[in-house]
């Protein structure tokens, strides 16, 4: 290999790193290649408080159609739909991602939550429920791979406030979808700065 070709393969490799930092940055990144890219691509959009949900829809329904088994694309297609209150897509792609992974609390939560906007109020509470007790198990230190998870404890807090709302029953309905709808985005956050986190320790690694 000549020298200049070893340093233009260098400046690609530096390139790419830099694309792959802004996009765990939440900066912005060029359009994901393949089905990872796609899942990629979805999953930002949702997980960001403003993201841009229509996107979303497109790019994990087309995960979808290409493996719907792929990581946790279904919960995360449940979620994108239920964000754009096609609460009935939302329910059926969500008893799906259940049907793969029955203990997904977020697929549980989200579930719930579809069931109380439309209506079936007893079911509803329940599935909140269910998801509240699985989140409260797993929500520690390695949760979803995140080593260093809630040390502000702000998905904690956002946690017992849910749990406190679930237990005063459907008198309160809107308030348990207010603080359901609140621990997810602290939930969503939370991943957002664990993965910046990553991003800027291995910035500063490389350095």
């Amino acid at each position: 290999m000549t020298r200049y070709r070893y340093v233009h393969l260098l400046g690609i490799l530096h390139s790419l790193f830099a694309i792959g930092l802004l996009s765990l940055l939440g900066c912005g990144r060029p359009p994901g290649l393949g089905i990872g890219g796609q899942y990629l691509d979805g999953r930002a959009e949702v997980i960001r408080q403003r993201g841009n949900i229509k996107q979303s829809v497109v790019k994990l329904e087309e995960v979808d159609r290409k493996d719907p088994f792929y990581r946790d694309s279904l919960t995360l297609l449940g979620r994108a739909y239920y964000k754009d209150s096609r609460y009935r897509d939302a329910l059926q792609l969500l008893k799906r991602a259940l049907a793969v992974k029955e203990e997904d609390e977020i697929a549980w939560l989200t579930l719930g939550l579809a069931q109380l906007r439309l209506g079936d109020d007893e079911y509803g509470l329940k599935s909140v429920k269910g998801g509240l007790t699985l989140l409260g198990r797993v929500s520690k230190e390695g949760y979803r791979g995140y080593a260093h998870w809630d040390r502000n404890g702000s998905v904690r807090a956002a946690l017992r406030r849910a749990v406190l709302e679930a237990t005063r029953g459907l008198e309160e309905k809107r308030r348990i979808i207010q603080s359901t709808e609140a621990l997810l985005a602290r939930v969503d956050e939370e991943a957002q700065l664990q993965e910046r986190e990553a991003a800027l320790a291995t910035q500063e690694s490389g350095t």
